[in-house]
C-alpha cells in the first residue's frame, strides 16, 4: 500500500499514511459523534460530542501506529531491517526489509503488535473507570472506555490464526519451527487464512441478506475479500521467494549507474541526463559528492515546462531516507515487496559508503521469468540497465 503523506521519522522508522486513512477517521469521528457517545454520555451538545469524536479517532490512530511500531521496533534489534510504516484503511504494514532469520524471532515481532493493542486497552478502560465510568458515564470516559474496547478488539482480532493477520504468522511461525521448512509453513498458513477469509464473506452476505444490516454486512465482506487477496499473495509470495533463493542482489543489479548532481536545473537535467541516456531514473549527488536522492521520470514530469529553468533538482529528488538501500551480499528476495513511494521502486546498492548499482522492478521480474523458466537466473548486465 503506497502512501500519500510522509509523517517524518520515529524511532528512526519512516512513517507514511495512505489517503484511505483519513476517510477511516472521518467515519470513526461521525460515528462516535453521532450513534455511540450521544446514548452512552447523555446531554451534551453536539459540538461536545464531535469535539470527543474527532479527538478519540484521531487517539486510535495514534494507537494503531503504536502497534505498529512494536512490530518494527523489535523487528530492528533482531536485525531485521525496517523500511518503514504506512496506515491505511485496514490499519497498518510494517515493511520489513529481510525476513527474519528464524521462526522464533518471526514470533517476537509478530507478537508485539496485539500484545501493545491490548495494554492499550486496559490503560484506556482504567483511565475511563478513573474518569468517572460506571452506569452514567462522563463523555471524557465514555470516549475512553470505547477507546479499551476497540484497542482490545483490535488485539483479539490480530491473533485470529488468519494469514496475514498477525495470529496468522504467529501459526506459520509454530508450523515453520515444527517442520523446519518455511516455505511449506507459509503455504499452510496462508490456506487456513483463506478460509478465515471465506468464512467472513459469508457472515457478511448472511448478516446483509437475513439481518439486513448493510453496512455490517458489507463491511465483513469487504474484509474477507481483503484477506482472501491477502492470503493468496502471500502464498505466491512464497514461490516466488523459494525461485529466486540463493540469488544475490549483485547478480540483477546495474553496475556503476549514472549520477545526476542535485545543484543543476530541470531543464539541464532532462537535456543533459534524461535525453541524452538511455536511463530514466538517476541517483543524485549533492556539491561534495554524497549521495542525495533518487531522480526519476515521474518527479522531473511534474515540473511546469516554465519553471524547469529556476527548479533545482534537489528540490524534486526523492530523498535518500525515503529510498529502499540494499547491499551487493544482500539476498535478492529482500528486494520484493517494497512499496514504490516516490522512488518509484527503485532501490540503490551500497557497498562501503559507495553506490555501486541500482535495481529497478523490471529487473526484478526479469530475473523471476527467467528463474522460474529454468534459464540463467541472472540476467545480462546489459539489459538491467535498460530498466533503470
Amino acid at each position: 500500500m503506497n502512501e500519500n503523506l510522509s509523517l517524518g521519522r520515529i524511532a528512526g522508522i519512516h512513517v507514511g499514511l495512505n489517503w484511505s486513512l483519513l476517510v477511516i477517521a472521518g467515519l470513526i469521528a461521525w460515528s462516535l459523534a453521532t450513534s455511540i457517545l450521544p446514548p452512552a454520555a447523555p446531554g451534551q451538545t453536539a459540538g461536545a460530542y464531535w469535539t470527543a469524536g474527532v479527538v478519540a479517532s484521531f487517539v486510535y490512530l495514534a494507537s494503531l501506529l503504536a502497534h505498529e511500531l512494536a512490530h518494527s521496533v523489535v523487528a530492528m534489534r533482531r536485525g531485521v531491517r525496517v523500511e518503514g510504516i504506512t496506515l491505511w484503511l485496514f490499519g497498518g504494514v510494517s515493511r520489513l526489509g529481510s525476513d527474519s532469520a528464524s521462526p522464533g524471532v518471526q514470533a517476537l515481532i509478530t507478537v508485539v503488535g496485539p500484545v501493545t493493542s491490548l495494554l492499550f486497552g486496559a490503560v484506556f478502560l482504567v483511565a475511563a473507570a478513573a474518569a468517572g465510568g460506571g452506569a452514567n458515564p462522563g463523555l471524557l470516559a465514555a470516549a475512553l472506555s470505547w477507546l479499551g474496547y476497540i484497542n482490545i478488539i483490535l488485539g483479539v482480532f490480530n491473533l485470529l490464526p488468519a494469514f496475514p493477520l498477525d495470529g496468522g504468522r504467529i501459526l506459520q511461525s509454530l508450523i515453520w519451527l515444527r517442520t523446519g521448512d518455511r516455505l511449506r509453513a507459509t503455504r499452510i498458513a496462508a490456506r487456513i487464512g483463506m478460509v478465515f477469509a471465506f468464512l467472513l464473506i459469508a457472515y457478511g452476505l448472511v448478516t446483509f441478506l437475513v439481518a439486513g444490516s448493510l453496512i455490517g454486512g458489507v463491511w465483513s465482506v469487504f474484509l474477507g475479500w481483503f484477506l482472501l487477496s491477502a492470503a493468496r499473495a502471500e502464498e505466491t509470495g512464497g514461490l516466488i521467494r523459494q525461485a529466486l533463493s540463493g540469488i544475490r542482489v549483485a547478480e540483477v543489479m546495474t553496475p556503476n549507474p549514472v549520477q545526476a548532481p542535485d545543484d543543476i536545473n530541470v531543464e539541464e537535467a532532462l537535456h543533459s541526463y534524461v535525453l541524452a541516456s538511455r536511463h530514466s531514473t538517476f541517483p543524485t549527488h549533492d556539491a561534495s559528492g554524497r549521495l542525495s536522492g533518487l531522480l526519476t521520470m515521474a518527479a522531473l514530469k511534474n515540473v511546469a515546462p516554465d519553471a524547469r529553468a529556476t527548479t533545482l533538482v534537489k528540490g524534486v529528488i526523492c530523498p535518500l531516507d525515503r529510498v529502499s538501500t540494499a547491499r551487493p551480499a544482500d539476498p535478492v528476495t529482500n528486494l520484493l515487496g517494497l512499496s514504490e513511494g516516490c522512488s518509484e521502486g527503485r532501490t540503490l546498492v551500497i557497498d562501503s559508503g559507495r553506490l555501486v548499482g541500482i535495481v529497478s522492478p523490471s529487473d526484478i521480474s526479469r530475473l523471476l521469468q527467467t528463474s522460474l523458466s529454468g534459464r540463467t537466473h541472472a540476467p545480462t548486465q546489459g539489459a538491467g540497465a535498460r530498466s533503470v
